[in-house]
């Protein structure tokens, strides 16, 4: 049973710091890119970032690239986004999810429970 669970949201002030976690279980999880992504109050699912299976290699949407940073640990099953210089525009609830494709909302089969992340003052 594929689960993907992210944590580590909470309220920030813009310009802060927030680190997001992500826990898998029940699948190989170094065979599996990972892809973070976000869903704003009245808006579409959206891409953030997305890192490959090894963990090497990442690719991140315009909105964050430069702010945010995609990490994972295969002996852990953890992925981390590290997110910097807050905006109250980050404000969603923020996913993690396999891929069975290119870093794209289509391309997860299956959703674990967010976090939010509240960006105000």
């Amino acid at each position: 049973d594929v689960q993907l669970q992210a944590s580590g949201g909470g309220l920030v002030q813009p310009g802060g710091s927030l680190r997001l976690s992500c826990a898998a279980s029940g699948f190989p999880f170094d065979d599996y890119a990972i892809g973070w992504f976000r869903q704003a109050p009245g808006n579409e699912r959206e891409g953030v970032g997305c890192i490959s299976s090894s963990g090497p290699d990442t690719y991140y949407y315009d909105a964050v690239k430069g702010r945010f940073t995609i990490s994972r640990d295969v002996a852990k099953n953890m992925v981390w986004l590290q997110m910097y210089n807050l905006k109250p525009e980050d404000t969603a609830v923020y996913y993690c999810g396999t891929l069975n494709g290119q870093c794209k909302v289509e391309n997860v089969p299956a959703w674990g429970q967010g976090t939010l992340v509240t960006v105000s003052s």
